[in-house]
């Protein structure tokens, strides 16, 4: 299993992209580390409000994934220069100034990857 350290990692998060969307929130991620696969989507946490993969939808290059659906099975390619919007619904999260987040997700050769970063709104 390949150990991806967090400064790597945070480097995916496109800074001043946290934007409210109708009942959550919408962030949009670069892979800027290399191609890889997606093979789920555990969980998303904005402040104190956890998005489940049920409430997240991962497009990116013309296709929407729905978090349920994003598996070992059915991994999403993240080939590397690639961008994609993660929206999670539900739930008002986003507060006026600092906000922190955390998005856990596998990759079959990583494992859990675990990307924490504060943004601004």
């Amino acid at each position: 299993m390949a150990i991806v350290p967090e400064f790597l990692i945070k480097r995916i998060y496109q800074k001043g992209s946290l934007k409210r969307e109708n009942s959550g929130a919408s962030v949009t991620l670069k892979n800027v580390l290399g191609p890889g696969l997606i093979s789920g989507f555990n969980y998303v946490k904005i402040n104190d409000v956890v998005f489940g993969a049920e409430n997240v939808k991962f497009i990116t290059n013309g296709h929407e994934y729905l978090g349920t659906e994003v598996s070992e099975e059915n991994p999403v390619v993240f080939r590397l220069g690639q961008e994609g919007t993660l929206i999670m619904t539900g739930e008002d999260c986003i507060v006026n100034g600092s906000n922190k987040i955390v998005i856990e997700a596998v990759n079959p050769e990583a494992g859990i990857v675990q990307l924490k970063v504060e943004d601004i709104a």
